[in-house]
């Protein structure tokens, strides 16, 4: 049987519309959600942070460099490095801890900021979490709540705390984690409160609530109480999707998109997203209503990108 020219063109575009989600490179795509926002950002302001968090397997393909990518990074964020990958207060058993620390490693040999949140709240525990990232020139955050919803209290001041102006993340030697600011009671005791520490780099959410916070506000928030200068990056989950967000759509909880599928069970109200998906990717960036944009409006230094490592899921599952 032969078929017409305009047949064979219908049936590959079914073929193609057909493609199996397991013949995507999931790390790849990954990467280049993370490059293109880079270039989106960095385009607007050439200043602007990147620093993805965790999935630093991202900066190797086959043992080959990813040089788009490490150009499009000025950080890195890593979890539970010494502490916390199999519980809060618990140290990361030494597999675990080379397997990481030595994609860290690398990160660090390309003149990447390793900025690294181990989970403890026994003091002898914070303090060598402490040490031992200072041993490789890390800069660190002992978190002793995972919610990050708090200033711990012990330390009384910020390791390595300074007086320095912090005008790049290089500059940096501590920074805080604060990103769910549930225990203060407004904007503007959020504020007041971190406005009174010394760290050289604040981590934050965009919102208090559904309250977004404004220029105005950030930049108080860009002075130490000593005076100097500090950066303010903003939390951005790009692997996962949140309810509690203000692009989520309530219908999509009967009606899903394509690009939204099952409930994180570990995270109540977060979604495993297609993250390739240029319906979701639009929400992330590109657009004057993307979440990217929303935070260069609102004056944040940069952008601290969540669940990075979303490829795993895929890679497990599909």
């Amino acid at each position: 049987m032969k078929f017409s020219p305009i047949k064979i063109i219908i049936l590959l575009l079914i073929l193609v519309s057909c493609k199996k989600d397991n013949d995507i490179d999931y790390r790849e795509e990954m990467r280049n959600f993370v490059i293109s926002i880079s270039r989106y950002a960095k385009n607007i302001n050439p200043n602007f942070i990147i620093v993805p968090q965790n999935g630093q397997e991202l900066i190797l393909d086959d043992a080959e460099l990813q040089y788009n990518y490490i150009y499009a990074i000025d950080g890195t964020g890593r979890e539970d490095l010494f502490y916390g990958y199999y519980g809060d207060d618990i140290k990361t058993p030494k597999e675990d801890n080379e397997f990481m620390l030595e994609y860290c490693l690398k990160h660090r040999d390309y003149n990447k900021v390793v900025m690294v949140t181990d989970y403890c709240f026994t003091k002898t525990k914070m303090d060598s979490s402490y040490l031992l990232n200072q041993q490789y020139n890390f800069i660190s955050f002992a978190a002793d709540h995972r919610e990050l919803n708090n200033i711990p209290q012990y330390p009384d001041k910020p390791f390595n705390e300074n007086s320095d102006d912090i005008n790049k993340l290089s500059d940096a030697k501590n920074f805080l984690y604060l990103i769910n600011s549930e225990n203060f009671s407004s904007k503007q005791d959020f504020i007041n409160t971190v406005s009174q520490t010394n760290f050289d780099v604040i981590i934050m959410d965009l919102f208090h609530n559904d309250e977004q916070y404004t220029k105005s506000e950030i930049e108080k928030l860009k002075v130490k109480k000593n005076g100097s200068k500090r950066l303010v990056i903003c939390y951005i989950s790009i692997g996962e999707a949140e309810e509690y967000r203000y692009y989520w759509n309530n219908i999509w909880k009967v009606i899903k998109p394509s690009w939204l599928l099952k409930e994180n069970p570990e995270w109540e109200g977060n979604y495993i997203v297609k993250y390739w998906d240029k319906e979701w990717q639009k929400i992330i960036y590109g657009q004057d209503d993307s979440y990217v944009k929303k935070i260069i409006d609102s004056g944040f230094d940069g952008v601290y990108m969540d669940i990075v490592d979303g490829f795993y899921y895929f890679e497990e599952n599909e």
